[in-house]
């Protein structure tokens, strides 16, 4: 069963039938979800793990009415969740189970402006999928290098709220810097609208900032341009089995140099988090049946085609690779020949997270370190895990040419969530010291929302902190805008 929420203080100011009149006045019928049932989908997590409560769930069309809910809502002190695809795994856009407001859903916000490809930028709503932006760019014969495991269902407003990250990182950067301007909604109903295609703007503060990363909290994103690049026209993707961590960050570092600079991803695997794709998923092959706990996901792009007789990325791939496994860093490899090999190379990579909850209950840290630190902390992170808990089974992977590793573990054989949980503090202070002792991050890409509340509290120091509520406190002065998110007021 799902977990009920317990909340900071929120404010409770109810929906009256008056305010619900003025909401029909705004979105019409067709903008209102009243019933429980059509309700559900908006008030629990995808994971099913936490459930809050709504009186209405409000789907504007528009930034007009977007600015008009809220507004309605800022003068009668209703508390507000703005939402996207609800794919957030924190629970940002989750409601507390107190929570006497609306849910704000961006679905219905979902069309594509403007596609500049001579200026390489794409205007776009908040609401559309980003499978969809990156279809749409590559319709264009342009890139949108945002890309996780959620990206048919996510929207891009959520991902930009929550600063998203993914496989590109490592060349692209993190959601805040794929973003030229946005237009957003501020919790009093004003509108700031910051869509400008500039690459150069020394203005003052640069307020799109303000609102990437702060989960809602301090406005709701409605519209953002952002950048595109040329469409890849010659990749190369390939599975490595690898000696250790140590191998995998010494092996990307000379893969730079090696690609021309066009390493584009490079994924850490582990044995066991292989494993359990493979138990799980259906239609997925293990590219290497090699005796090894480590495995490498790389993969070089270029958007130069490959001239016929020229060495593209393949080749000059496969030459590396060999010059890797004489310094005894690589010791298997197979490079994808085609396009469905490299799918199931990315199937394996992004199936762990359902894979996982299909193998049971665990648990798991996204942080990160310095890419120089990760084999350290991989290797010190474990043993003051099993020194808790020896029996449970970790599974780690990641993001290593960003430093961001997703440090998870499953349940020992036959221990149930419960049990577990006893374990779950313990572990939790042991990891999440070892990232503080190694000047790390206890959230890399996913955010905070309500599930790591009191962990930054307990990280970041007061002069953070403080900012941060200086911060709110200007915007959000009645505190309705995603309240008890990020941060105790």
């Amino acid at each position: 069963m799902p977990d009920t929420l317990a909340p900071p203080s929120i404010p409770t100011a109810p929906v009256t039938p008056a305010v619900l009149d003025g909401l029909r006045a705004i979105v019409g019928d067709k903008g209102l979800i009243l019933d429980e049932q059509g309700k559900e989908p908006f008030v629990r997590d995808w994971r099913g793990s936490l459930v809050g409560t709504a009186a209405v769930v409000v789907r504007p069309g528009t930034t007009e009415e977007v600015s008009k809910v809220v507004r309605l809502c800022h003068e009668h002190g209703i508390a507000i969740v703005p939402q996207g695809g609800n794919t957030g795994l924190m629970g940002g856009a989750t409601p507390y189970a107190t929570h006497s407001g609306i849910v704000l859903s961006l679905g219905r916000m979902n069309k594509v402006i403007e596609v500049d490809a001579v200026g390489y930028s794409m205007t776009v709503e908040a609401g559309c999928v980003l499978q969809t932006l990156q279809e749409t760019a590559a319709n264009a014969d342009r890139f949108f290098p945002l890309s996780l495991g959620a990206q048919g269902s996510c929207m891009i407003g959520g991902n930009l709220s929550t600063n998203a990250g993914g496989v590109q990182v490592l060349r692209y950067g993190n959601a805040r810097n794929l973003v030229l301007g946005l237009e957003v909604v501020l919790p009093n109903g004003d509108v700031w609208n910051g869509l400008r295609s500039l690459k150069k703007d020394n203005t003052g503060y640069d307020l799109k900032h303000l609102f990437m990363g702060a989960e809602g909290t301090l406005g709701i994103i409605t519209k953002a341009v952002l950048k595109l690049w040329p469409a890849p026209k010659d990749v190369a993707t390939a599975w490595l089995a690898v000696r250790d961590p140590q191998a995998a960050i010494e092996i990307l570092s000379e893969a730079h140099a090696a690609s021309d600079d066009n390493v584009g991803s490079c994924e850490l695997m582990s044995r066991a988090g292989t494993d359990v794709v493979l138990r799980h998923i259906p239609n997925v092959q293990d590219p290497l049946k090699a005796d090894t706990n480590w495995f490498l996901l790389l993969e070089w792009s270029s958007s130069r085609l490959k001239a016929d007789g020229a060495e593209g990325m393949s080749e000059k791939l496969e030459q590396f690779l060999a010059e890797q496994f004489e310094k005894g860093r690589v010791l298997d490899a197979v490079i994808a020949q085609n396009e469905a090999q490299a799918r199931n190379m990315w199937t394996i990579r992004e199936s762990v997270a359902p894979a996982s909850r299909a193998e049971g209950g665990g648990l798991s840290f996204d942080i990160s370190v310095s890419t120089s630190q990760v084999p350290a902390f991989i290797d010190k992170g474990l043993e003051a895990a099993l020194n808790i808990l020896p029996s449970i089974r970790p599974y780690p992977l990641g993001h290593i040419g960003d430093g961001n590793i997703h440090f998870s573990f499953m349940s020992p054989v036959g221990m149930d969530r419960e049990t577990l949980g006893q374990y779950a503090p313990a572990i939790t202070r042991a990891v999440n010291d070892l990232v503080r002792d190694m000047a790390g991050s206890i959230s890399a890409e996913h955010g905070i929302g309500i599930d790591k509340i009191d962990e930054l509290a307990h990280y970041r120091s007061k002069v953070e902190l403080d900012t941060m509520r200086c911060l709110k406190r200007a915007l959000d002065p009645k505190n309705i805008m995603n309240p008890g998110k990020i941060l105790r007021l």
